[in-house]
């Protein structure tokens, strides 16, 4: 059985491109697989802490030496973790704010991406001391954004802090593959926008084909498609 953690990083609950594409894709996969196990998690409207100087030096302190109240501290950190040790897939519905991620889903990458939890420190490696304690998921990027052309040689490529950002913490997640799929112009609101998010909505199902043959689960039966 497929556990998926579904992440939405949306401030809208009404009119938000990314939950509507998280709810097809979710929709999607259940059709190919209906036992499948769904994990909610709404960073959107409900933000987790951001990291205080408190919360670092519980971090760094070793578990059996930790106080009650370093303990309740990592309490929320603890929690996603667990979430996503479980999953399989992650499906991460994030918006494009101001070029990067909204502070929402930075806040739970951040109680994520962990010392000692997803990854290990050693300078006996020399350069690269940190090593991911994860492995073998899959990370399934939905986006949005207001403007166009984020992607590698486009007009605003060096304007994109989102799609790159996640892509670089994503092996501290344990993923070790990246799927992406993207609606843009969508402050222009024009036929380019339209054309945009029609194309973005039949791409899902053609990628939970892709990702579920992988798995070897048949084809979705779904007028989704």
């Amino acid at each position: 059985m497929t556990t998926l953690l579904r992440i939405d990083a949306s401030a809208r609950k009404t009119r938000s491109l990314t939950r509507a594409l998280g709810d097809r894709f979710i929709a999607c996969w259940l059709a190919v697989e209906p036992a499948a196990n769904v994990v909610f998690r709404d960073v959107g409207t409900a933000p987790p802490p951001i990291v205080t100087e408190d919360w670092i030096a519980a971090v760094f302190c070793d578990a059996d030496k930790r106080t009650a109240e370093q303990s309740a501290l990592l309490r929320t950190s603890d929690a996603l973790i667990d979430e996503l040790a479980r999953a399989d897939i992650i499906v991460m519905a994030t918006p494009m704010y101001n070029y990067g991620m909204p502070a929402a889903l930075k806040a739970w990458v951040d109680q994520v991406v962990r010392i000692g939890k997803t990854f290990t420190f050693d300078l006996a490696r020399g350069d690269r001391p940190l090593e991911p304690i994860m492995d073998g998921k899959t990370l399934v990027m939905l986006t949005s954004s207001g403007e166009f052309g984020f992607g590698a040689g486009g007009p605003n490529a060096g304007s994109n802090h989102l799609t790159p950002h996640i892509e670089t913490v994503s092996k501290y997640l344990g993923v070790e593959t990246v799927r992406h799929i993207g609606i843009e112009y969508q402050e222009f609101g024009d036929d380019r926008f339209a054309a945009s998010k029609a194309a973005a909505e039949a791409a899902v199902p053609d990628l939970v084909a892709a990702l579920a043959s992988r798995k070897r689960l048949r084809r979705p039966e779904t007028s989704l498609d």
